[in-house]
């Protein structure tokens, strides 16, 4: 099906039956990326009496019992919730359904060789996503393309989709880079790194509360904070999907929870 679509006065082809789909897939019984050494996802066949929800097992259909957090081990979506007393659910916050989004691949840079800051003391390991970096790639991109923003970290290798981040630090955004991001009005924001902020930060979780409007280390949101913002982490980026411009359909399972599993689709353009 190709769906036509007129954007800031411009016409687009969207092929919308080859969706780009930049999750990680959750496999419950292989390799999985997992955050802050959480317990692996599982999911377990249901037994209730003489009742088996496994067909190798003689079930007559297969039914499980799943168990994960999804913060820690994969692909997801989170909202404003995440960090205030209020119980703001995803699936309340998120309201958008097919956005316009920019694609860029960013280099980190060192902390230690950048003057840009985070607000707790950091080490020679530490690696930031700078607004410096930012700038310099999307000096080109329309304006139009930003009510998403998808960042894919370089180098790029499918070792995201199984990484153990307790093992391997990752880089996060500098406190400058976010605030860039927050000016440029980006409302959904999509990465693949477990979080925007550093793994151990001192509970500030400093640029969270920056994307969203929130005050640092409130746990409130005030009547500016950005309630329909979302922020996506743990997604992977396949090296042949290219930089650029495209349609957003961030799909999300209706949790009432401050986050939920979810499925970024990404779907070309034609002028």
């Amino acid at each position: 099906m190709i769906f036509f679509a007129e954007i800031n006065n411009h016409a687009y082809k969207i092929d919308l039956e080859n969706p780009l789909d930049v999750s990680i897939p959750l496999d419950f019984n292989g390799a999985q990326p997992n955050a802050y050494d959480a317990e692996r996802a599982t999911a377990t066949a249901c037994e209730a009496g003489g009742l088996i929800g496994d067909t190798r097992r003689g079930g007559s259909c297969n039914f499980e019992q799943v168990k994960f957090i999804p913060h820690c081990n994969g692909t997801h979506t989170e909202c404003v919730g995440h960090i205030t007393d209020q119980r703001i659910s995803v699936y309340q916050s998120l309201r958008d359904s097919f956005v316009p989004a920019a694609l860029v691949s960013v280099l980190t840079e060192n902390a230690s060789q950048t003057k840009e800051t985070y607000p707790v003391e950091l080490n020679a390991e530490d690696r930031l996503i700078t607004k410096k970096i930012l700038q310099n790639q999307l000096e080109n991109t329309d304006a139009n393309w930003f009510d998403a923003l998808i960042v894919r970290t370089l180098p790029n290798d499918e070792s995201k989709k199984s990484r153990a981040y307790m093992e391997h630090s990752a880089p996060f955004f500098s406190t400058e880079a976010i605030n860039y991001i927050s000016e440029k009005g980006v409302k959904h924001l999509l990465v693949d790194t477990p979080s925007i902020d550093r793994a151990f930060d001192e509970g500030k979780l400093s640029n969270h509360r920056i994307f969203w409007n929130v005050a640092p280390e409130s746990r409130a949101i005030g009547e500016a904070s950005l309630i329909h913002n979302t922020i996506t982490e743990m997604i992977y980026v396949a090296d042949e999907i290219e930089d650029g411009a495209y349609i957003l359909n961030l799909q999300i399972t209706s949790f009432a929870a401050d986050a939920a599993p979810s499925r970024p689709l990404l779907f070309k353009l034609r002028e």
